[in-house]
């Protein structure tokens, strides 16, 4: 019931758009993106369309395509690709990616340029092959570990659900596997202790954002230059190192200069 709601909600929100500057510019973006702009903004505004389905997107090293699933899909597309919720630049060369689910915020980093590398993790096994198969294009090019991220390391219960969006450590969704979890401070200093700095870190865990952020140590987040948060903050919890704004859903922390 909860995401219907969700759904009907963000329907609601893009029958406004003409009054929204973000929704126009995603708009107009599909038309340059996307070959067929209408399919994937039906998906997306109107819950058109049948599933498995392919979305092509053209990127800054060609077109690629994604398969997805449900409509929770196409709006991820649409809120990463058109909207730009992750907007950033295309010389980034290390990328780390939380929640990876199927591919798709993967496939964004991704196709910026054609050299940088992505470190992946992601603990639920339909959405591991699902992403697997988005990913196919760029296999070289990424590691992924099959595992939650946390507090701290060992066996954890994850809770899913069908689309595959919305699970998480502890989560009540009436569903649960077990699952092995790292460490999140420990992942990002062995990141770094390989390439000494990340480029693009991105964090879309379900209900733990906050604190995996707020538990960064000043050094660890001095070397990451952008970090996208699938969550709002009161206050800018790396006020020390990073300037902090808000781009639909997600937090961006930009390290300051």
């Amino acid at each position: 019931m909860t995401e219907v709601f969700n759904r009907d909600r963000t329907i609601t929100r893009w029958l406004k758009a003409p009054i929204q500057l973000r929704h126009y510019r995603a708009t107009m973006t599909a038309i340059g993106v996307c070959p067929r702009p209408l399919d994937l903004l039906g998906r997306y505004a109107m819950t058109f369309g049948k599933y498995p389905a392919s979305v092509a997107l053209r990127t800054p090293i060609g077109q690629i395509s994604l398969e997805i699933y449900s409509w929770h899909d196409a709006r991820t597309i649409h809120e990463i690709f058109l909207a730009g919720d992750y907007r950033v630049g295309n010389s980034g060369s290390v990328i780390v990616d939380y929640g990876s689910n199927i591919g798709i915020s993967a496939a964004y980093f991704l196709s910026r340029n054609d050299h940088c590398f992505a470190y992946l993790f992601e603990p639920v096994p339909t959405n591991v092959e699902r992403l697997r198969k988005n990913l196919s294009q760029f296999e070289d090019r990424y590691n992924l570990e099959e595992i939650a991220v946390g507090l701290g390391a060992g066996k954890v219960q994850f809770g899913i659900e069908e689309t595959g969006r919305y699970g998480g450590i502890n989560r009540a969704t009436g569903a649960n596997i077990e699952v092995n979890c790292a460490d999140s401070n420990q992942i990002i200093a062995d990141i770094l202790a390989r390439h000494g700095r990340i480029d693009v870190f991105k964090v879309d865990v379900e209900t733990m954002e906050r604190e995996l952020i707020q538990r960064l140590t000043p050094e660890l987040a001095s070397k990451i230059s952008l970090l996208f948060v699938e969550a709002r903050f009161e206050k800018n919890p790396l006020a020390g190192s990073h300037t902090m704004s808000v781009q639909g859903t997600v937090t961006r922390f930009q390290l300051a200069k």
